[in-house]
């Protein structure tokens, strides 16, 4: 059984309702998680912790669909927070 790795990252969105950061140098990434359950939990405290903030996104992007050959990759998961 191969890692399913998921990446947590978020910032400053240019408009709320779209996907391209103000500024890619200010990015936070928050970590790669072993699985998604752990993911998530990282992904929902970034969230809560910037929920003033409506300019502000997280999302989890599935690592391990890019490093596994034998499937189809799908689209990045995005959450708002």
């Amino acid at each position: 059984m191969s890692q399913r790795l998921h990446l947590v990252f978020g910032g400053e969105l240019t408009d709320p309702q779209g996907t391209q950061f103000r500024d890619v140098d200010a990015i936070h990434v928050v970590g790669i998680f072993p699985d998604y359950a752990s993911a998530h939990r990282a992904w929902k405290a970034e969230a809560q912790r910037t929920v003033d903030s409506a300019q502000t996104r997280y999302f989890i992007a599935h690592l391990h669909r890019l490093v596994d050959e034998e499937k189809e990759v799908g689209p990045t998961v995005a959450l708002n927070g």
